[in-house]
């Protein structure tokens, strides 16, 4: 391809994967059946996600055990990929290796946050992360690391034998709403934390904390290959619906990549 080619060359389409979490947060908040998350999961494939992500984590705050074999037996069956988020333990490892996820993504997990509060550190656990993403590559898991956009987090993600990393975004999205004059920083960062890692070989993704007003500026990086969004699709569905909350994430983000939907 020529170089006028690739610039006239339309962007690649940019996959969404919806985090089903909190549907689990509501119906565990009264110990009942409903909402079921594997429900959700077929709505949001339906509507234009591209996959599912759900975390199973250790104290089964949300996603339970059932969950997580209802929706590798859902997204198997609709050919669809399930992104598995974990902490690097030796239980969720075991779990992940049994259902044998499309792909996996390991996560920092401390038992008192509310939510996932920043990015794994890999330098600092290099040694406890490298087998765990080598026993998941064995396996046939595609693993991806969740992490900050920083340049040694990045190189050691490479170093550790990872095919993906997913930057965390809650920074640049939180900055965004509280009209920080730290959000183009923090966008900045994330520009070239997407370019590094793709330079690296690695294919990035993105997500956290992304609603409608913080999409198209982390869509239209053009080395983030997918964004998984979750608590706010959930929360916008209260009011608009999943099906409408999601089409019109899938069209903010067509949007920003273009207009590239194919």
């Amino acid at each position: 391809m020529t170089a006028q080619a690739a610039q006239t060359a339309a962007p690649r389409r940019l996959r969404l994967g919806v985090n089903i979490d909190h549907v689990a947060t509501i119906r565990n908040a009264r110990g009942e059946g409903y909402p079921d998350p594997a429900r959700a999961a077929e709505v949001a494939l339906m509507a234009g996600a591209d996959g599912i992500t759900a975390h199973l984590r250790e104290d089964r705050r949300h996603i339970s055990d059932a969950d997580i074999e209802a929706l590798a037996d859902l997204t198997r069956r609709r050919g669809r990929p399930l992104n598995f988020e974990m902490a690097v333990t030796t239980e969720m490892e075991a779990i992940a290796l049994a259902h044998r996820p499309h792909a996996a993504c390991l996560v920092p997990e401390h038992r008192l946050e509310i939510t996932t509060e920043g990015g794994l550190d890999v330098v600092g656990q290099h040694n406890r992360v490298a087998p765990v993403v080598a026993s998941l590559k064995g396996a046939g898991v595609r693993v991806s690391l969740f992490i900050e956009a920083d340049p040694a987090q990045i190189i050691a993600a490479h170093g550790v034998g990872a095919q993906v990393i997913e930057l965390h975004t809650g920074a640049y999205c939180l900055a965004v709403r509280e009209r920080r004059a730290t959000a183009p920083r923090l966008l900045a960062a994330l520009r070239d934390g997407a370019a590094q890692a793709d330079a690296l070989g690695l294919e990035v993704h993105a997500g956290h904390g992304i609603d409608y007003e913080t999409v198209g500026a982390v869509a239209a990086i053009p080395q983030i290959a997918e964004l998984n969004i979750g608590h706010f699709l959930i929360g916008e569905a209260i009011f608009a619906g999943l099906d409408p909350a999601i089409r019109r994430m899938r069209a903010l983000m067509d949007t920003a990549r273009g207009g590239s939907a194919a």
